[in-house]
């Protein structure tokens, strides 16, 4: 009997050693998670001051005015009026979980790099989840300055519905040019900044 009590007895004595083991060890910081981790993307204030070198719109019918609505900012901050946004621009439509809009991103971030002050790139997170643009920023280098549009408000005032979807701002913050033809990759990139805002890269 006494021994069959001992057993009985040793697993419980263990564990309240090791509880309160446990509970005087200094506890330490708690792993950070990714939506924790420091932004990838850059700050949204530039978007409403005009690109340094600022090319011209080209000559030819004006096009739409951007979207009257009002986004967050991937970093926070004070909320972005779309149509105080600055051209020349060139704002890509995307989703983590969209495909061509992953295979695409490398491209936009190539193309934000060489717009030398000339235009700005600017990404416009649709019905995402934080997480998950978060992971596809850091893996793939985005840095330029990111929308949040949790409702797909953009897509819809602009009458699309497509992933990825590129839009061309022209330096009087008119629409030149809406793209939905999938993945874009450098030249055909390059190919619709010359087109629609005049500017080659």
């Amino acid at each position: 009997m006494t021994r069959r009590l001992a057993y009985l007895l040793v697993p419980l004595l263990l564990a309240a050693a090791g509880c309160t083991a446990t509970a005087e060890e200094p506890a330490g910081p708690a792993p950070a998670t990714r939506a924790e981790r420091p932004s990838p993307f850059a700050d949204c204030a530039p978007l409403t001051v005009t690109p340094a070198s600022a090319a011209p719109a080209p000559a030819g019918a004006a096009g739409a005015e951007l979207p009257d609505l009002t986004l967050n900012c991937f970093t926070g901050g004070a909320p972005v009026r779309v149509r105080d946004v600055k051209g020349p621009a060139v704002i890509n439509v995307w989703a983590s979980w969209c495909a061509p809009c992953r295979k695409e991103l490398p491209a936009f971030q190539r193309l934000s790099e060489r717009a030398d002050g000339r235009f700005q790139v600017i990404g416009v997170n649709s019905r995402d989840s934080r997480g998950g643009a978060q992971s596809i920023g850091e893996d793939f280098g985005v840095g330029f300055p990111m929308l949040v549009d949790q409702g797909d408000a953009f897509q819809r005032s602009l009458e699309r519905n497509a992933f990825p979807l590129t839009v061309l701002v022209d330096a009087d913050g008119r629409i030149r040019h809406v793209d939905a033809t999938g993945a874009l990759d450098d030249d055909r990139l390059a190919k619709l900044v010359r087109t629609h805002l005049g500017v080659t890269v």
